[in-house]
């Protein structure tokens, strides 16, 4: 279980203006990332811990989950965070063609758009499963795909204490992308070591840079 895979780290070598992985930044910061809200019973666990830590963070929301829960987008973008799309049903990109793929993504900034103004939002594919042709298209339009450097792995079915040793073990750096989610019990066990840890340590945690949407 490593929190840096291979391909993330290759993908991070293309040009940041086509796949974003983590900052560069002349501050000590890690840029929180929470995939596959919005969770009625979770999702404000999150909220809550990253408010009373002054974190903010970046939530990549799927699509078909937005119209259920308006009042917690209205929440995340109200206490300063960041929005981005992460597809409208979260399939894997590389089972459909590319024009469902553009549509899964289109109609999910469509419904983030009236929360945020915006009508397009860093996008990050579902399990990060980033096909040739979805990347060719975005690398046409001027998009950028958002992905992460430190993957938590808070998505796994092992308890807090364990998946904490190994955070504490191979620690996030200042710059890194991390990749939480905001859909389970793991994740709120996890934020309420790992945020006052982070900032005794003197890490900002912030969204990611707002980049090419």
């Amino acid at each position: 279980m490593q929190p840096r895979s291979r391909k993330t780290r290759l993908l991070g070598l293309l040009p940041a203006r086509v796949v974003t992985t983590r900052a560069r930044s002349s501050r000590k910061t890690l840029h929180l990332t929470f995939d596959d809200g919005p969770h009625p019973e979770f999702t404000p666990a999150v909220l809550d811990l990253l408010k009373a830590h002054g974190a903010t963070a970046t939530f990549f929301l799927i699509g078909n989950r937005i119209d259920g829960h308006p009042e917690l987008v209205r929440r995340i973008v109200a206490e300063g965070h960041a929005l981005g799309n992460h597809s409208w049903s979260h399939p894997l990109m590389g089972n459909l063609p590319l024009p469902a793929q553009i549509e899964e993504i289109a109609r999910t900034d469509a419904a983030l758009s009236p929360y945020s103004g915006r009508g397009t939002h860093p996008f990050r594919p579902p399990c990060g499963a980033l096909p040739a042709n979805l990347l060719l298209h975005f690398a046409r339009t001027g998009r950028t795909v958002a992905l992460w450097s430190y993957d938590s792995h808070d998505y796994e079915p092992l308890p807090a204490p364990t998946l904490l040793a190994h955070i504490h073990a191979n620690p996030p750096r200042p710059g890194d992308t991390v990749l939480m989610h905001d859909d389970n019990a793991t994740t709120v066990d996890l934020l309420g070591t790992l945020l006052p840890q982070w900032r005794a340590n003197g890490l900002e945690l912030r969204a990611m840079p707002r980049g090419r949407g």
